[in-house]
């Protein structure tokens, strides 16, 4: 994304204007009155409102004159039912909704496709959390949510985590001037931990104190997944044969490690 860009969507956004309280609410006026110069000049003097709110998404790798063009729709909604009367300035009212209209954007566009009925339940999920927390002040649980909707908590709990915005590995959690901590900085990865080398150079010096016929059949057992009966047919023994063996080279090998 271009932050800097000038020009979006044919718009020379240096030359935007900027509008006074005094003139919006003169505007409002005449907008409520179908004056739809008015309302025009209202969405011009707030596009700088909206360029403000695409910075947020500017590591998505979205084309920034798409996400102007679909924060707009969401400046349009807020104009169109922004309640003057009520002790509000309007952008505190229009920048939820800008943002709202820009992550329905971005979810219709995942790569990663949630099926309607999944956004339906996690936003009913949403609207029942955002209620009872209103009605008891404090945030509901998961089996809450599910008891209030009449569905299982683990189709609540796949709903919610379906809609939840993708990140970027190499998006900064902490940045304190110097090096920034990316996502991945905090993401442990489990294969190629200390502790997990240590055990496999440990198993590999236990496995050299047995004999080959006891190496033999534990790599089939548990490096190639062979049932003991597989094992008894391969090298020729009974399973009972296989199942001693098996015990007495996995007891020989706990000395060692």
């Amino acid at each position: 994304m271009l932050i800097n860009k000038v020009e979006i969507c044919g718009v020379n956004t240096s030359k935007l204007p900027v509008l006074s309280n005094e003139q919006k609410k003169a505007l409002f006026e005449r907008i409520h009155q179908g004056d739809t110069t008015a309302r025009e000049e209202f969405i011009k003097g707030n596009l700088r409102l909206v360029l403000s709110v695409i910075q947020r998404f500017n590591n998505r790798g979205e084309y920034v004159d798409d996400l102007f063009q679909v924060g707009c729709i969401g400046l349009i909604k807020a104009i169109d039912n922004f309640d003057v009367s009520q002790n509000v300035k309007f952008s505190t009212y229009a920048v939820p909704m800008i943002i709202g209209e820009i992550r329905r954007y971005l979810r219709d566009n995942n790569a990663i496709r949630v099926s309607r009925s999944l956004r339906d339940i996690a936003y009913k999920a949403l609207q029942v959390k955002e209620k009872l927390t209103n009605k008891h002040s404090k945030e509901p649980t998961i089996t809450e949510i599910a008891k209030e909707l009449d569905l299982p908590k683990e189709d609540v709990v796949f709903a919610l985590d379906a809609i939840q915005d993708p990140i970027s590995l190499f998006e900064p959690v902490y940045h304190d001037g110097g090096d920034a901590i990316y996502v991945m900085d905090q993401v442990s990865d489990e294969k190629n931990q200390d502790e997990s080398w240590l055990e496999g150079i440990s198993l590999r010096e236990a496995m050299r104190k047995l004999n080959e016929r006891e190496k033999h059949i534990l790599n089939l057992r548990f490096y190639e997944g062979r049932t003991q009966m597989e094992v008894a047919e391969e090298i020729g023994i009974s399973q009972a044969q296989v199942s001693r063996l098996e015990k007495s080279a996995l007891a020989h090998m706990k000395k060692y490690i």
